[in-house]
């Protein structure tokens, strides 16, 4: 499962890194929501599809449940590709699964400076274009960045006691959205700085939501590059609705 002879690379090399070991009990249904068909095909597929029709990308690497490993849908996820890994790395928690992943492409050979791109499977609005805006800014600068949507809403904040015994939220004051950015995936961090990122964060029980936090709990200032807003995260049955609206309308 190597990919490719270390000595014989002069210049990082990116990878992409899906962890897919959640369960997606918020959206319900038989199987995980990342193997849910959606708009014709398994949701995780558009994220594979984007990463794979991005020459940049070397090698993909997929964490899953160790229960769910043998599933005959991953043979036909990988079909036709030597690029794609699926790993039974997938671990408790998401940062878990990252962290093991991470820890298996170091085992493979796969050279610590090479940079990885980890993205959520729950956005299959991600497109090739998307991923080499990031890659092309983080190359440029030589750091570390995320993709990311500077806040366009107006932020409240709910009283705390305000919903005590079924009373409905109210607002206790407006918070500024200057300067705040609300964080997507791909996240692009160097391979062996961000695995150990995340394994001191979960060593200290820290709150690392998403790479950039563990990156940021190490001292690092990841660069925020602008996303699109169809590379939202599919949580609920309307976000669900509206990306299969998207996909069908992009497939037209």
């Amino acid at each position: 499962m190597h990919a490719g002879n270390p000595s014989s690379q002069s210049l990082p090399r990116c990878h992409a890194l899906l962890p897919t070991a959640g369960t997606g009990s918020r959206l319900g249904g038989v199987l995980p929501k990342q193997f849910q068909e959606l708009a014709g095909k398994p949701m995780l597929a558009y994220a594979l599809d984007a990463f794979r029709n991005t020459p940049e990308i070397a090698s993909i690497w997929v964490g899953i449940s160790p229960g769910f490993i043998d599933h005959p849908i991953l043979s036909s996820l990988s079909s036709n590709s030597n690029s794609i890994h699926f790993l039974p790395s997938g671990g408790p928690t998401r940062q878990e699964t990252v962290r093991n992943t991470l820890a298996a492409m170091l085992h493979s050979g796969i050279l610590e400076t090479d940079w990885v791109l980890v993205h959520d499977a729950a956005r299959p609005g991600i497109s090739p274009e998307l991923i080499q805006k990031l890659i092309h800014a983080v190359n440029q600068a030589g750091e570390g960045g995320l993709l990311a949507m500077p806040l366009a809403d107006t932020l409240k904040m709910a009283d705390a006691n305000s919903a005590i015994a079924g009373n409905p939220n109210r607002a206790l004051k407006t918070i500024s959205r200057d300067h705040l950015w609300q964080a997507q995936t791909p996240q692009m961090f160097g391979l062996k700085r961000l695995h150990d990122a995340i394994d001191d964060g979960i060593r200290l029980e820290a709150d690392i939501t998403d790479e950039a936090s563990a990156m940021e709990l190490s001292g690092s200032s990841p660069l925020l590059i602008e996303g699109a807003t169809r590379n939202f995260k599919v949580t609920h049955p309307a976000d669900w609705d509206l990306m299969q609206t998207i996909l069908r309308a992009s497939n037209q």
